[in-house]
């Protein structure tokens, strides 16, 4: 067992161990959606972005910078949440910078709801801050399952 599988487990394990009965299954449901998606979308990224420069090329509307398929984070109070992906594109520098994208939501005057989807250089923006890759956009979300 690898040493990141063994944190994994013995945090998981901590968490079941904590928590009270009711609340156990909820929260670990929670953060295997949370994980599991994070985890789903890095192995299967590049056949993502395959598929979804595919489409758009059969749709007439080829996308021609480089692209690339990376998490995106729901920003909110206190953590961030994987919840599901989108594609990038860009030139190939910036988008070696492009770690994911953080989805930020915000209400005006009770009439519009706003999301905004910003191309980051972290995973991690509530540590590390949250940091635009300029001369990057966002070409597709993508949706997950759950």
């Amino acid at each position: 067992m690898s040493r990141g599988r063994r944190v994994l487990a013995v945090l998981a394990t901590t968490l079941v161990l904590l928590l009270p009965l009711s609340v156990r299954a909820q929260d670990l449901t929670t953060l295997i959606k949370i994980f599991g998606i994070g985890y789903v979308v890095k192995q299967y990224a590049t056949p993502l972005n395959d598929f979804v420069n595919s489409v758009l090329a059969n749709k007439g509307v080829k996308v021609l910078e480089q692209t690339k398929v990376v998490p995106v984070l729901s920003i909110g109070v206190g953590q961030a949440s994987y919840i599901g992906a989108a594609q990038v594109s860009g030139t190939k520098a910036a988008l070696a910078k492009v770690e994911a994208v953080a989805q930020l939501e915000a209400d005006f005057n009770t009439v519009f709801r706003i999301k905004a989807l910003v191309p980051i250089d972290s995973t991690n923006p509530i540590a590390d801050g949250i940091h635009r890759v300029s001369g990057v956009g966002v070409t597709a979300v993508i949706d997950i399952r759950i």
